[in-house]
C-alpha cells in the first residue's frame, strides 16, 4: 500500500512539470516546420508544379493556393510555436498539412521512413530496398573509401513512408488538446492577463 501511495504522490507532483513536455514538443517541431516551409518558399515554382501535376506530383487542385497555404502554415506555425502563441489554433492547419502529406505523398510507401528489410512494418518494397542497399554497400566498399563515407552515419535508403508525418501529427494533437504549456508560452500569460481583467 505504501508503494502505491508513493507512486500516486510521485505522479501528482510530476504533473507540476507537465509544461516542460509541451515546451519540448514545441521546440522539436519548430525547426521541422521552419525548414519545410523555407524549402517550399525558396523553390516556390517547383513546389506549385509538384502540388499540381497529376503524373509525377500530388495532383492537388489550385496548386498555387495550396502551396501558399502550406508555406503559410509551416512558417507561421514555426513562429507561433516559438512564441507559444495561439498554439491550439495553429495546430489545426499543421495537422491538416500532415494529413495531406501522409495521404498524398507517404501512404503508398507504407509506414517506414527508412527502408528496413525485416520487422513487422517491412514490405516487399522495403525488402527489395534492403537488397539494393547491400549492393550499394558492396560497391562502396570495393570502389570507395567506405570508412570515410560512413564515419558520420550509415548508408540507408529512404522509404519515405508515413512514419514521420504520423509522429508529427500525434505531437500536434497533444499541442491541440493541451496548448503550449504553463510558464513557457504567451498563451499562458495572456490567459492570466485576461482573467485578471475579468476580476
Amino acid at each position: 500500500m505504501k508503494l502505491v501511495n508513493h507512486y500516486q504522490n510521485l505522479v501528482k507532483h510530476s504533473g507540476r512539470l507537465d509544461f516542460i513536455v509541451l515546451l519540448i514538443i514545441r521546440l522539436y517541431l519548430i525547426p521541422i516546420f521552419w525548414m519545410a516551409g523555407m524549402n517550399k518558399l525558396q523553390a516556390f515554382d517547383s513546389t506549385v508544379s509538384w502540388f499540381g501535376n497529376p503524373d509525377w506530383g500530388l495532383g492537388l487542385p489550385f496548386p498555387t493556393l495550396m502551396a501558399a497555404l502550406a508555406i503559410g502554415a509551416e512558417l507561421g506555425g514555426a513562429i507561433l510555436l516559438t512564441l507559444g502563441l495561439w498554439v491550439r489554433l495553429i495546430s489545426i492547419p499543421l495537422i491538416v498539412t500532415m494529413i495531406v502529406a501522409a495521404v498524398t505523398t507517404h501512404l503508398h510507401n507504407g509506414w517506414l521512413a527508412i527502408a528496413e528489410g525485416s520487422g513487422i512494418f517491412a514490405t516487399e518494397r522495403t525488402m527489395e530496398a534492403a537488397e539494393r542497399l547491400a549492393r550499394i554497400k558492396s560497391i562502396l566498399k570495393e570502389h570507395g573509401n567506405y570508412e570515410w563515407l560512413t564515419e558520420q552515419g550509415s548508408v540507408v535508403i529512404l522509404n519515405n513512408g508515413i512514419e514521420f508525418a504520423a509522429t508529427y501529427f500525434i505531437m500536434l494533437l497533444v499541442l491541440f488538446f493541451y496548448g503550449g504549456g504553463r510558464f513557457t508560452s504567451l498563451d499562458y500569460w495572456l490567459s492570466i492577463a485576461i482573467n485578471k481583467n475579468k476580476d
